[in-house]
């Protein structure tokens, strides 16, 4: 097997020095790598990695490896890898397999490489690995110990295989700890997300209209970002509580057919598929920009576009003009995937780094408890999202508060 597959290892200077600038606004996990370097807590262990290739996630390879993992790493989306990076983490000694715009047979592959290693520890964004390995490579799993799943996507797709009791090792959530999805998922998702959509239109979002579709955690940054740039902001959902939620937050809630005519911006952050469909389409105003910020191209219907459209030119680097069968133009951003990191940088480093931390301590707990734990989608440990929690109030250099004895009993207590 190749030790890496990348498009041009020329890159890899830009790529070192994307990483060293993310790596100085990363605490956590620079001190990750200080402990790692000394206790090489993964010395003899092989992780295979699919997650968005770019700087933060290669800083998180690098930590990795610093404890003595043997690391495979390819990307989680043909459109999010950054050959820089990738041909930094090549010439840093990784197995790398991935390229920015791979086709689907060159996605797979790079894949099937990534888990040639026969991985002990899977880690991964979205599913893509795990499904892979279940459908295509299910001869590894006796050796895989278990993994981590980034994201909302890959949680759902991975407790679809547990209730169809297909799972074949332990998997943590790492999606569902608190010091990933309060901060990463809202903060994270709703400046990238915006980020990305003003880098690529040049167009203020001031006085605009934005329909979000969706109130998960990243849809709610998502919706706070737009309002505070001055955007009129409708939500659609399909769970009341969240509707609720969404409008005692201050925003319009309806359904999508009535925002349709209504909205200049529309984002999709559901994990649901066709959340924004042809017909919709075909309501909007003209020239109205899509854009997908959950994990697959599904979320808009590009199939169905594709289909519908009478005529279609790019207006613009990374947006694609969709002329609808009624003489009005749509304008999809990013081929209708990811948006914040196939158009953008992603995540800021400050929030990938508590992400990262969760993943490289929940890394941790599969390879000291995989004997333990059963072939579950499994919540991140109380105690990683405490230490996180902790290590990033010390990095900003913030001290809090602890129970006295006294509090720690009345708390404990039935009686007052």
């Amino acid at each position: 097997m190749k030790q890496y597959e990348v498009r041009d290892m020329a890159l890899a200077p830009s790529g070192h020095q994307k990483i060293q600038w993310v790596k100085s606004h990363m605490p956590l996990l620079s001190g990750l790598e200080e402990e790692f370097r000394q206790t090489r807590p993964f010395e003899g262990v092989k992780i295979s990695l699919s997650v968005h290739l770019e700087a933060k996630t290669a800083y998180l390879c690098l930590v990795l490896a610093a404890g003595g993992a043997d690391m495979s790493v390819t990307g989680s989306n043909v459109l999010s890898t950054q050959d820089d990076v990738a041909a930094a983490l090549a010439d840093s000694g990784l197995k790398v397999y991935a390229y920015h715009g791979a086709t689907q047979e060159e996605y797979d592959r790079h894949i099937e490489m990534c888990l040639s290693c026969r991985p002990n520890i899977v880690i991964d964004d979205g599913c893509d690995l795990v499904s892979f390995l279940h459908d295509r490579r299910p001869d590894l799993a006796e050796e895989v110990w278990g993994g981590c799943e980034e994201t909302t996507t890959g949680v759902i797709r991975l407790k679809a295989m547990e209730r169809e009791g297909i799972l074949k090792f332990p998997m943590v959530a790492v999606n569902d700890a608190d010091c990933k999805h309060l901060f990463d998922n809202r903060y994270g998702t709703g400046q990238s997300t915006w980020d990305s959509i003003m880098r690529n239109t040049n167009l203020i979002i001031a006085a605009k209209t934005v329909v979000v579709v969706g109130y998960g955690w990243c849809s709610r940054g998502i919706a706070m970002r737009a309002a505070a740039l001055g955007a009129s902001v409708i939500v659609t959902e399909i769970n009341p509580v969240k509707a609720i939620e969404a409008k005692m937050d201050g925003f319009q809630v309806m359904k999508m057919e009535q925002a349709a005519p209504l909205g200049d911006i529309f984002v999709s952050a559901t994990g649901c598929a066709w959340t924004i469909t042809v017909d919709h389409m075909l309501k909007m105003k003209d020239g109205a920009i899509l854009t997908n910020a959950g994990h697959f191209n599904c979320e808009v219907d590009m199939e169905g576009l594709e289909k519908a459209c009478v005529e279609k030119k790019e207006t613009r680097k990374n947006i694609m003009g969709y002329k609808l069968p009624n003489g009005k133009w749509v304008n999809v951003i990013a081929e209708g995937r990811l948006v914040n990191i196939a158009a953008a940088d992603g995540h800021p480093a400050e929030i990938m780094d508590m992400s990262f931390a969760v993943q490289a301590l929940s890394a941790m707990y599969v390879k000291e408890n995989y004997q333990k734990l059963e072939h579950k989608v499994i919540d991140v440990s109380g105690e990683i999202d405490d230490k996180v929690a902790r290590r990033k109030l010390a990095a900003w250099g913030i001290e809090i508060d602890t129970l006295t004895p006294e509090q720690e009993k009345y708390l404990n207590s039935w009686q007052l």
